[in-house]
């Protein structure tokens, strides 16, 4: 097994393994961590720098975070949550009420746009969080490390 990590991580120098968990996370705990906007990894440090921007690394763990390719995904979600929640409403209002057009408008565009905009966030990191766990695009080397080296470092003590 050092021969491996060697090979991923350059040399191991007096068996340090650098942050590999002695328990994986779990799929539904790194999906939790993501919606909660945390780090996959430790779930103390934040997962964003700015409003849609994951930081690059963990403050608090040091968990390489830049390998996300989270692209639209997040975007289509939140399309799809908002639309199933909104529309039923709008054609409830609109079967039972009938109010003019510009007053459905000033009421359920902004609805729309602020309900968007906070499920935003969450969503993305919960796609984070399950490309983390899943060892998505860059994360291979840090699942090995979670999955296979942690156990065997484990087993050798």
């Amino acid at each position: 097994m050092y021969g491996l990590y060697a090979i991923l991580y350059g040399s191991v120098k007096n068996g340090d393994f650098g942050m590999a968990l002695e328990q994986p996370v779990s799929l539904g705990k790194a999906l939790w961590r993501g919606l909660t906007r945390t780090c996959p990894n430790c779930g103390k440090g934040n997962l964003f720098g700015r409003f849609l921007k994951v930081s690059p690394n963990c403050p608090f763990c040091g968990e390489e975070l830049f390998h996300h390719r989270a692209d639209d995904f997040p975007a289509y979600l939140v399309v799809a949550i908002v639309g199933h929640l909104i529309v039923p409403m709008i054609l409830i209002v609109e079967a039972n009420y009938a109010p003019p057009t510009w007053l459905q408008l000033l009421v359920w565009l902004p609805i729309t746009i602020v309900s968007a905009l906070v499920l935003l966030q969450p969503i993305k990191g919960a796609v984070v969080g399950l490309q983390w766990q899943l060892g998505m695009h860059g994360f291979e080397k840090s699942r090995l490390q979670r999955f296979v080296l942690a156990p065997a470092r484990a087993n050798a003590s």
